[in-house]
């Protein structure tokens, strides 16, 4: 008798545990053998050399675990649709698995995929992907998509988070392809090791440290970068090492064993929330990489700076907390999530540069850069997004940083040059008296840039240029 196989192919679901795709195959099938491929369609956006660096390291660890279980990992390159016949065709698996992904590039390519197959009487499983609600499945009274955030957590509340799955329980051993970099990894996302534990196993051991040591201070202290006490999974939820729903589940249990954290718990799983509300626009609108949710600012006369974007992207813009986040970004492949808010303003508002230049640069420089939360963030705080902030909401990044780093820990840590200032002049060096200056050692335009704009003119000057598109 023929022993049943079925192929699974793996996307941003990089885990054993909770995998619906996994735990339906093995269910169905004797043997069952796990793909991930490196696309190559042209519709697709390629990933960033960041997240190139940690896929490497997450299929690897992937790999092994799948190994131990009897499963191998096959990894291959090139057109998902040519990939998946060559792959049919040597493991004689009958049927596909797959957990779902919502871009509208991802479900075209998949809708076709899925035609193509079941026209050669291959049997193709679509189970849901890495969200806490299917973006389909929450909707306004009226029946259409959700454009405001609080509206639509109010919704998300009420409905039953999935039970988690269990990682299949077959034992065996079978070896790993090997080829895990088949894309090429940058050098300079090497230095990112000694910052990050890459894995399922890592992934969970994160979500655990963080309710255990951090989930108290959580609603005050997540504001302020140098303070410890976010959860630090994104890179995981991104490539799906672990799952949106391992975490809420996770995180409505210590609830419940300790009530006197159930408004912290409340915050963190709101947090937790925005993604999919992220992933709700990526999948009712355009490309929301390239295209502002709110057609007006198609109209948008950006300025065009290379030197000026230069200056940003190298954290050389004379704002100390912009430049300290945009060092960190670089130097570990990831930035607090108050600091991106002010680097992104900075650049969008004050320099008037499109956003997308600094999607663009998030996307190549983020460990975490996730296809519907990069873009959805930075159409937030640009002002082009649906639940955005407001236009003439602009972040003056002196004051943020004297208010969420007022000992000047996160800038004295990332941008050392300025380290002997004292806090009343550490992120406003510009205004600081010129015997200030020359007692912490500072020239400024010689040892730290000046500031690249005067914030007050050109706050005026983003109020002015996004006014005339009302």
């Amino acid at each position: 008798m023929t022993k049943t196989t079925a192929l699974v192919w793996l996307r941003n679901d990089l885990r054993i545990a909770d995998n619906p795709a996994l735990a339906a195959a093995v269910a169905e099938s004797e043997s069952v053998t796990a793909l991930y491929i490196h696309e190559t369609d042209p519709s697709l956006r390629a990933p960033g050399g960041a997240a190139r660096w940690w896929l490497h390291h997450s299929l690897e660890d992937l790999g092994h675990r799948l190994a131990e279980k009897g499963i191998p990992l096959v990894v291959e390159h090139g057109a998902a649709a040519d990939t998946l016949d060559e792959v049919l065709r040597d493991t004689g698996a009958r049927s596909v698995h797959w957990n779902r992904r919502y871009a509208p590039s991802e479900r075209e390519i998949d809708a076709t995929i899925k035609t193509r197959l079941g026209h050669r009487q291959v049997k193709v499983h679509s189970h849901p992907g890495n969200v806490l609600v299917e973006p389909w499945l929450i909707a306004t009274k009226e029946g259409h998509p959700y454009s405001v955030f609080t509206p639509f957590w109010s919704t998300l509340k009420t409905k039953d988070i999935a039970a988690l799955l269990k990682a299949p329980s077959g034992g065996g051993s079978a070896r790993p392809s090997g080829l895990f970099d088949r894309y090429t990894q940058p050098r300079w996302a090497k230095k990112f090791a000694q910052h990050w534990a890459i894995g399922e196993a890592a992934a969970i051991d994160r979500l655990h440290d963080f309710l255990d040591e951090s989930l108290d201070d959580y609603p005050t202290g997540r504001d302020f970068p140098a303070r410890d006490v976010t959860s630090r999974l994104s890179p995981h939820l991104r490539f799906g090492e672990i799952s949106a729903r391992q975490v809420w589940q996770a995180a409505k249990a210590r609830s419940h064993a300790h009530p006197g954290l159930a408004n912290a718990v409340e915050k963190f799983l709101s947090e937790l929330a925005w993604r999919d509300f992220s992933y709700h626009q990526l999948y009712h609108r355009e490309d929301i990489a390239k295209v502002p949710m709110q057609p007006k600012y198609g109209r948008m006369a950006w300025r065009n700076s290379a030197r000026d974007l230069q200056a940003w992207q190298r954290g050389q813009t004379g704002i100390p907390i912009v430049d300290a986040g945009m060092r960190e970004l670089w130097e570990t492949g990831y930035m607090h999530n108050r600091v991106r808010m002010l680097v992104a303003s900075l650049l969008s508002k004050n320099m008037l540069l499109d956003w997308r230049e600094g999607e663009a640069w998030f996307w190549d420089c983020l460990v975490d850069s996730d296809v519907a939360n990069n873009s959805a963030s930075w159409q937030w705080v640009a002002g082009t997004g649906l639940d955005a902030s407001p236009y003439f909401r602009i972040f003056n990044p002196v004051t943020q940083g004297g208010r969420f780093d007022a000992d000047g820990s996160y800038v004295r840590r990332w941008v050392p040059e300025l380290a002997a200032l004292p806090n009343k002049h550490l992120h406003d060096p510009a205004a600081a008296p010129p015997e200030v200056l020359a007692q912490a050692g500072i020239t400024l335009g010689l040892d730290y840039p000046t500031p690249i704009v005067d914030l007050k003119a050109s706050r005026e000057r983003a109020l002015a240029a996004q006014s005339n598109l009302s």
